[in-house]
């Protein structure tokens, strides 16, 4: 079976003192991956060359078998985005609306109000993501709730790849312990593959079928060993 994505010899130039290097790294179909080690910048610029939004210098991206160097244009690169969940705290969220609308606009921008048979869709999302209170104002959720409505509005429309980058960012630790039991849940339950890019460690073994660090001189993913503690 084609692997959801292959990642081989990697090598990213970007502002920082080295460029991002990756040896390899492929995810089969529902498999669930987390890569510990890389800084938000980092992480930024492979969220990029895994959607195809930049290219790698060196090295090739696979997602379900096609290069993103074979796309080669501007309409066709934005339907390949279809592919992709993104969960990422630099989403943009509607602080105005509530969750429910939130998660809504994946189906409709009809959200005032929401249409009955959207909102059943909404309220069974938000329940499989740990959301309790779907009719909140968004901008005023801590950060644990917003994660959720992102991993929510990811999940919403069956992608072939969820891609996860830096959840925990200002999550507390018991935060942290319960967003991975839940990113765990409906990633094994949808049989969902995913990347899940963190700098947690905790977080990576809680989340992830296989937690690998990034040794950022050589490229190298070595496993993380489960049961380490946070510093």
């Amino acid at each position: 079976m084609t692997p959801v994505l292959e990642l081989s010899r990697i090598q990213k130039t970007y502002q920082s003192l080295r460029p991002l290097r990756l040896q390899s790294l492929t995810i089969a179909d529902g498999e669930r991956v987390a890569v510990a080690g890389l800084d938000a910048g980092a992480a930024e610029v492979l969220v990029n060359l895994v959607t195809g939004a930049s290219l790698p210098d060196q090295g090739e991206v696979r997602v379900l078998g096609r290069a993103t160097t074979d796309i080669v244009s501007g309409d066709a690169w934005l339907e390949s985005l279809d592919r992709f969940g993104i969960v990422s705290p630099r989403g943009v969220l509607l602080d105005s609306a509530t969750i429910a609308q939130n998660i809504a606009l994946v189906f409709t921008l009809e959200i005032e109000p929401v249409p009955p048979d959207v909102m059943r869709r909404v309220e069974a999302i938000a329940r499989e993501c740990g959301i309790e209170q779907v009719n909140a104002l968004t901008g005023e959720v801590n950060a644990a709730t917003r994660a959720r409505v992102h991993l929510a509005r990811a999940i919403a429309l069956q992608p072939a790849l969820l891609v996860i980058e830096h959840p925990t960012l200002g999550l507390d630790d018991g935060e942290r312990d319960a967003l991975a039991r839940d990113v765990a849940s409906v990633t094994e339950q949808r049989r969902q593959a995913a990347l899940i890019i963190t700098q947690d460690e905790t977080f990576a073994t809680a989340s992830a079928d296989r937690a690998l660090r990034l040794e950022p001189a050589t490229g190298a993913l070595k496993p993380v060993g489960r049961g380490w503690f946070r510093k």
